[in-house]
């Protein structure tokens, strides 16, 4: 097993024993629950009350530059959405080609099943261009988009914050809430 395959199992593993699992059945009503006033989410165009608001379809995502202090609760539209542009998608258009994404452009999500097919479409892409990575591009900087450090710091980066922005069990507990309140 080659380095890149090694650090491509190593989110794999989390992504399909932890995470996806419990998004599956996500509801529209718990993408879109805020739980506290104020919340930052994913709305129709021209509904924010966000200091500002990105995207290029009826959707967009609640931001301010620069993010207050306290930051805002989110809803897991918007957690999503972050995952899909800021976490994965900004890096997978600089490090493995095709189409670039950016927060200013993306078509975000309005239902729930939409916003888990992008992600398992990024999420994709993010790890088949990991399996690819040679030794010697996990040992150097990429050579586009604003990182510093080798490709292999990149790459262990992206997967530590997958498992740090996608909730730890107390946060988002939808699909063991979901399977609990089952009759039988």
């Amino acid at each position: 097993m080659t380095r890149s395959e090694r650090l491509a199992d190593q989110l794999d593993w989390y992504w399909h024993k932890n995470l996806r699992p419990r998004l599956d059945g996500l509801t529209d009503e718990e993408y879109f629950w805020e739980p506290v006033r104020g919340c930052w989410s994913i709305r129709p165009r021209g509904t924010s009350a966000a200091p500002m608001s990105a995207g290029s379809g009826e959707w967009t995502m609640d931001f301010a530059s620069p993010g207050p202090e306290p930051a805002p609760v989110t809803t897991v539209a918007w957690r999503l959405a972050h995952i899909i542009v800021s976490c994965l998608g900004y890096r997978v258009g600089w490090y493995f080609g095709g189409q670039d994404v950016d927060s200013e452009t993306f078509a975000y999500a309005g239902t729930a099943d939409e916003a888990l097919k992008q992600l398992d479409e990024m999420y994709g892409r993010w790890n088949a261009g990991v399996r690819e990575l040679s030794d010697a591009d996990l040992e150097n900087r990429p050579t586009v988009g604003p990182e510093r450090f080798p490709m292999e710091n990149r790459v262990l980066h992206v997967n530590r914050e997958l498992r740090v922005r996608t909730w730890p069990r107390s946060r988002l507990h939808v699909g063991e809430q979901r399977r609990a309140e089952a009759p039988g």
